[in-house]
């Protein structure tokens, strides 16, 4: 057994803190120290959770065993992951119908008046 197996059955925790610094290290390095979103710096010395930390966002809802590839990933504030979780093609397909059904129930109501 290689020493990475035996520290990721030991102790994941580790291993997933070690994992996660070499992807944040890699974005860094590939998209620069600035939010996707709003295009501000990020900060990397706050801890895990923070607003204005860095958080690691998927840029296209794909399937599991895409998600992770590094091309999908990008860097964003967590304020920004947060404000925009919601902004998925479905939920905007669901929104769009929503407006559109109350427009035209509007127009009938006028008719009917």
């Amino acid at each position: 057994m290689s020493l990475r197996i035996v520290a990721r059955v030991i102790n994941p925790w580790k291993y997933k803190r070690e994992q996660l610094a070499r992807r944040v290290a890699a974005l860094r390095q590939r998209d620069g120290d600035h939010c996707s979103r709003c295009r501000r710096p990020l900060r990397f010395d706050l801890p895990p959770g923070h607003d204005r930390g860095a958080r690691i966002e998927a840029k296209l809802t794909v399937a599991d065993s895409e998600a992770d590839e590094l091309a999908n990933l990008c860097l964003t504030h967590g304020r920004c992951n947060t404000k925009m979780g919601d902004d998925t093609a479905e939920v905007k397909e669901r929104a769009r119908i929503k407006n559109e059904m109350a427009l035209f129930e509007r127009a009938r109501e006028r008719r009917r008046a």
